[in-house]
This record gives structure tokens, C-alpha cells and sequence, in this order.
């Protein structure tokens, strides 16, 4: 990862916080009764209300049980008049899963640093946040009235939002039963941005780019989703300094593996392979052990 594209994750990693805190504003449990959508009609659905009721254009596409919300904006991020101050003490330097055959393969290169105090000199503008505040109010409003028994309501939701002026874009993938859960009170809205996953994105190819075409439009499994997860949770881990420095860092990734396979009931996996790019060392967990969450 370039030095650029590692500011524009800090960058966005206090911004995406304040944007989850957002959804509060819609918490409230729906009055319907019977579904007002079809999955067939979500896509169109949410681009005529943003734009009919928020003059907001947005392009939305499913594939399979993915709905996708591109949101092109403009100088997403102006200088904060009080920058918030944050401290590092690990570096996060690679975090990378994938599912192949039954095997959960894991390698990370997550380090101990100097104490390091840093800004966040930037805040979400004004106008962008009312942007995406309107789309994340249609966006539930649809999930929440959306008949799910007859064609397969969509799992998962991919919001991305682009800045096409400067060519960076924050990307956010949920899985929908996750919103409901937040929303109900189920899970706490600290576990709901853990689950959630947060990205960012800088080419050049952005700029200009008011349909969203440079996505890769597709249909995410469930392997994806928690590979994705699984490394956004040991970003947010590390970053966020959520262990203390010597902790044991093969065990804390180890840990997370353990629950968020837990947390979803996943079973299609034989084996999590542990790999720690750092160390060079390897560990291969049994199933039996992962789902018990034996950490010796």
C-alpha cells in the first residue's frame, strides 16, 4: 500500500465513525406490516427516492444478493477547526484472508511501534455528510420494507463514496441482517462498526467518474465478506490501540478469527492457517479448536 492511499485510511477511519454513529437517527422499529418493495424493484426504488425527495443521484445495481450504491460527490473532506488528536503504537502492515478448499488462510504483519501522537486535521464537508445521510435514511427505509420471502432480499450492501474531483472513494460492505441487529439493539454500535467494513480507495481512474464505472460490480459470498471482516477487525484492533503494546499479537488475531467465524455460525471451513509475516511463523487451528475457541 502506498504512503498516500495509508493517510487516506486514517483519514476516513474517524469520518466512517461518526458516519455509523448516523444511523442512530433511524433506529426507530417500522411501523409496516407488509412489504412496499420487491427485491427485483430495490435498485430503482432507492435511486427514485433519493432522487425525487433528496435531488441526490446516486447509481445502484444488483447482482445476485448485492445491491450496490455508487454516491459520486465532490471535495469530500474540508480542514476541521479542531483536529482530533489520536495515538499509534502498532503499525498495521499487511492483513490479508482468504478461503480456498475448506482452508481459512490468514498472513499479517502487524508490528510494535514508538508511541506515536498524531491529528486527524479533516472532517467530513457539510454538504457531502447531507448527502450521505440521505441515502443511508433511503437505504433503510428499503431494506426494512422489502419483501425477503420470495425472490432472496439481498445479504449484502455495497455503499461507495466517491470523491470523482480528487479521485479517492470510501467504500462500505454490511451484511443486512447486521443493520437489523444494530438497529433492534441486538449488537452494540461498537461491534456494528466492527462488523461493518470500511475501506478506502485512490485512483485516478475516479475522477470523472459520475456512474460509477470503474467498479467491480459482483456478487459477494459469505467467504468474502468474513475474509474482509477479519482483516478490517485486526486493522481496527492495532490502529485503534484496542490491546495493550505487548500483548500477544499471533493470539489477539487468533482470537478475532475465532469469533467472528463464531458470530455468523460459519462451518464451511476445515482448518484456519495463521500465518505471520513478521515472525515467519505458521500455526494451522482445526476446526474443532476455532469454533471452541481454544487459544493454546
Amino acid at each position: 500500500m502506498t504512503k498516500s492511499n495509508l493517510s487516506l485510511r486514517k483519514l476516513a477511519l474517524p469520518v466512517l465513525s461518526s458516519l455509523c454513529a448516523l444511523l442512530l437517527l433511524f433506529t426507530g422499529c417500522s411501523s409496516s406490516t407488509s412489504p412496499t418493495y420487491f427485491t427485483k424493484d430495490i435498485a430503482v426504488a432507492i435511486q427514485n427516492i433519493c432522487k425525487n425527495e433528496y435531488d441526490v443521484d446516486v447509481e445502484t445495481k444488483l447482482v445476485g444478493q448485492t445491491l450496490w450504491i455508487y454516491l459520486p460527490v465532490e471535495n469530500m473532506f474540508t480542514k476541521s477547526d479542531k483536529p482530533e488528536k489520536y495515538s499509534e503504537i502498532f503499525a498495521v502492515d499487511y492483513a490479508q484472508g482468504e478461503f480456498k478448499e475448506g482452508l481459512f488462510k490468514m498472513e499479517y504483519l502487524v508490528r510494535p511501534i514508538p508511541e506515536t501522537m498524531r491529528q486527524q486535521g479533516y472532517k467530513y464537508d457539510k454538504a457531502v455528510s447531507e448527502k450521505v445521510n440521505s441515502v443511508w435514511k433511503v437505504l433503510r427505509r428499503v431494506i426494512f420494507s422489502t419483501d425477503h420471502s420470495k425472490d432472496g432480499a439481498p445479504k449484502f450492501f455495497y455503499m461507495v463514496t466517491a470523491d470523482i474531483k480528487n479521485g479517492f472513494e470510501i467504500q462500505e460492505l454490511f451484511y443486512s441482517l447486521d443493520l437489523k441487529k444494530v438497529s433492534y439493539g441486538f449488537i452494540s454500535w461498537s461491534e456494528y462498526q466492527h462488523r461493518s467494513i470500511q475501506e478506502t480507495k485512490l485512483s485516478p481512474f475516479i475522477i470523472g467518474d459520475n456512474k460509477g464505472l470503474h467498479l467491480d460490480y459482483r456478487d459477494i459470498s459469505m467467504e468474502e465478506f468474513l475474509s474482509r471482516q477479519i482483516s478490517h477487525r485486526i486493522k481496527l484492533k492495532f490502529q485503534k490501540a484496542e490491546v495493550e503494546k505487548n500483548a500477544d499479537i499471533d493470539k489477539e488475531i487468533y482470537k478475532i478469527i475465532a469469533h467472528t467465524l463464531k458470530i455468523y455460525k460459519f462451518n464451511g471451513f476445515t482448518a484456519v492457517e495463521l500465518s505471520n509475516l513478521l515472525t515467519r511463523d505458521k500455526a494451522i487451528l482445526n476446526k474443532a479448536d476455532v469454533l471452541a475457541g481454544i487459544t493454546n
